[in-house]
């Protein structure tokens, strides 16, 4: 439970160190700047969501051993009485312990001391039958759900045998007086079934957050290679021709001075002009897309394991500055997860204004460009910009620009 839970093939290493995360972390170390900002926050955001969902199923298969150590007084007197209720006691102990380690704990050592936790289980399991009867086949549901929950489906024959005893045992046992343990078989399976649904949603998820990195990734890659392209459109025919023009007039110019000026001349046009096309690619480069960034936002909190509360694209249809309004959306919601150490993340969108806030810690962002080109930009249009720290925590940017009809929430 320390490290995360396998498929059903067993062939998937996951958790920290799996192979999204080793593919992005070698990405940074090659020094390819394309590797998703968001998947730098992976570790630390999904790992511990991943950790709290395994605890969370843990916290409620600790109801199991109470329900065996209540079977304890119906079948264990004196001496077997106190035995029952230790090794129920220790039963709870040790998945307690699982439970921290699967939250907390990762590396080598912890899934040692996870596999010894699930070793003692193993072994008070069966320890329990004498003193507590049927009941004690609870903590088989329990360790069931563990083994499903480690091995994937080939934990089958493991939840198989142990729901065959729950049914049998307690009918080969006369003075238990119980019958067939049809109920405790019944528990064991869906228990069983509830665990294995449960780790699969969280493989499912885990994979989302990896796809969603390689889809950034193959977009910026996408993106440089369309940027590649274009200068070389742009750039080539000209400095070709700026190349060759320039190496004529350099050989003419001493016996025809007026063709190297004419030569010189049109090197001068042609430099223009090209200076012209690139400044006019530079802008398209620099367009954003209110609808699109308010999409990208959203995707780079979820992969960082914030909650976002952001409206939908169609909130953007209609609002007359649509650009300065997504530099703002762009710039707030990559300090929240630069900087603000956020767990949610809301933002609200009107035809004339933006209002991004977080639960973060609620310090400013290091001084950089962002905040203040945004503020020329704003400025420029007649609009403000307020930034700074609300309470009781979390940071808030408002972007106001001048009045405008219609409103999106």
């Amino acid at each position: 439970m320390a490290e995360a839970v396998p498929p059903s093939n067993g062939r998937h290493r996951s958790g920290p160190g799996g192979r999204g995360e080793r593919r992005v972390a070698a990405m940074r170390k090659a020094g390819d700047k394309s590797a998703p900002a968001a998947v730098a926050f992976e570790p630390q955001a999904q790992a511990w969501a991943r950790g709290w969902r395994r605890l969370s199923l843990i916290a409620g298969l600790l109801i199991f051993p109470m329900v065996a150590a209540g079977g304890v007084p119906q079948y264990a007197r004196g001496a077997g009485a106190i035995a029952g209720y230790a090794i129920a006691g220790a039963f709870f102990a040790a998945l307690g312990v699982l439970g921290v380690l699967s939250t907390i704990a990762q590396g080598r050592l912890s899934r040692r001391w996870a596999g010894a936790a699930v070793v003692v289980m193993a072994v008070l399991f069966p320890a329990e039958l004498p003193f507590a009867g049927p009941e004690a086949f609870f903590l088989g549901a329990a360790l069931s759900a563990i083994a499903i929950s480690r091995l994937g489906t080939r934990a089958t024959p493991i939840v198989g045998a142990i729901a065959l005893a729950a049914f049998v045992v307690p009918w080969a046992t006369p003075w238990w007086q119980s019958g067939p343990g049809t109920i405790e078989a019944i528990d064991i399976v869906i228990t069983s079934y509830v665990s294995y649904v449960f780790f699969r949603l969280v493989l499912a998820n885990r994979a989302l957050v990896e796809a969603r990195a390689e889809i950034a990734r193959l977009a910026s890659e996408s993106e440089r290679t369309r940027i590649a392209r274009d200068l070389h459109d742009l750039l080539g025919h000209s400095l070709t021709a700026i190349t060759v023009k320039a190496g004529l007039a350099r050989r003419v110019a001493a016996s025809d001075p007026g063709r190297s000026l004419r030569e010189i001349a049109e090197v001068e046009d042609l430099s223009r002009q090209a200076l012209t096309d690139v400044r006019a690619a530079v802008s398209r480069y620099r367009d954003v897309d209110l609808a699109g960034e308010l999409a990208r936002g959203r995707e780079l909190l979820h992969a960082s394991g914030v909650t976002a509360e952001i409206p939908a694209g169609a909130a953007a249809a209609g609002i007359t500055h649509q650009a300065l309004l997504a530099w703002a959306v762009r710039e707030g919601l990559t300090n929240v997860v630069r900087h603000a150490n956020a767990t949610r993340c809301w933002v609200r969108l009107t035809a004339t204004e933006v209002e991004i806030c977080d639960d973060g810690v609620g310090t400013p962002a290091p001084c950089g460009n962002g905040l203040s080109g945004l503020r020329e930009r704003v400025a420029a249009a007649g609009g403000t910009v307020e930034a700074g720290p609300q309470s009781p925590r979390g940071w808030r940017l408002r972007v106001a620009l001048g009045s405008a009809t219609g409103a999106h929430a």
